[in-house]
């Protein structure tokens, strides 16, 4: 099994921002199964360590401690 990580960089409305770190593993099946390598599910946080959720269109919501979770955006290709 093998990880890949990939940094994505969000701002909220007030323009703080976070670096979300997005990992995720990688397993290759058997040859006989004749599959090739299956991807799991992304696990995504804060450099910090906080918890990231990936909402959509390049929404992500972030659970900053002692506030509510707050919306930051990104204008990543990958995610917008």
């Amino acid at each position: 099994m093998s990880d890949h990580e990939r940094t994505v960089m969000a701002f909220d409305d007030q323009g703080r921002e976070v670096m979300i770190d997005i990992h995720t593993s990688v397993k290759e099946l058997s040859e006989l199964a004749h599959t090739g390598a299956v991807e799991g599910e992304p696990t995504l946080h804060t450099r910090e360590g906080h918890p990231v959720t990936y909402l959509g269109g390049g929404e992500f919501s972030v659970a900053l401690p002692g506030e509510d979770a707050t919306i930051f955006r990104t204008d990543d290709p990958e995610f917008v």
